[in-house]
């Protein structure tokens, strides 16, 4: 009997180690991280804003390029503007149903889009306008 209690009061004091353990956890440290509001609220904007599904427009001039992030649509609307590839595969043409290389014209109102995070996208000659939906450098 006495090894029967004695046992059950060194599980009983186990368990309550490991719950004093858990809610004890230094505040702050990776066990129990603490953020702002603002901070959530900033990386909720920024995925947001990254999958919000709508195009911006965007206003380059001569010489400036648009790298697209993985999945980034490019429509060219206004100036010209050629393909920047990745040195092997170059920027899908979804509306002629090409891989454009680097040098390549894109034609006005072309569907692109750049498959992989890899430094593709486009580059303008002229003064340029493009319509834009995803993440992208502009260089």
């Amino acid at each position: 009997m006495k090894k029967r209690t004695l046992t059950l009061i060194l599980a009983l004091a186990a368990v309550l180690c490991l719950s004093a353990f858990a809610v004890w956890a230094d505040p702050g440290s990776s066990d129990d991280p603490l953020v702002s509001k603002s901070y959530v609220d900033a990386q909720i904007a920024a995925v947001k804003a990254e999958s919000s599904g709508s195009y911006s427009i965007v206003h380059i001039g001569a010489g400036q390029s648009v790298i697209g992030k993985e999945g980034t649509e490019i429509i060219v609307r206004a100036g010209v503007v050629t393909a920047i590839d990745n040195g092997v595969n170059g920027v899908s043409d979804l509306t002629s149903g090409k891989d454009l290389m680097s040098g390549t014209e894109i034609g006005l109102n072309h569907l692109l889009l750049v498959p992989r995070d890899d430094g593709r996208g486009v580059k303008a000659w002229t003064e340029s306008y493009l319509m834009v939906r995803g993440g992208y450098v502009l260089k």
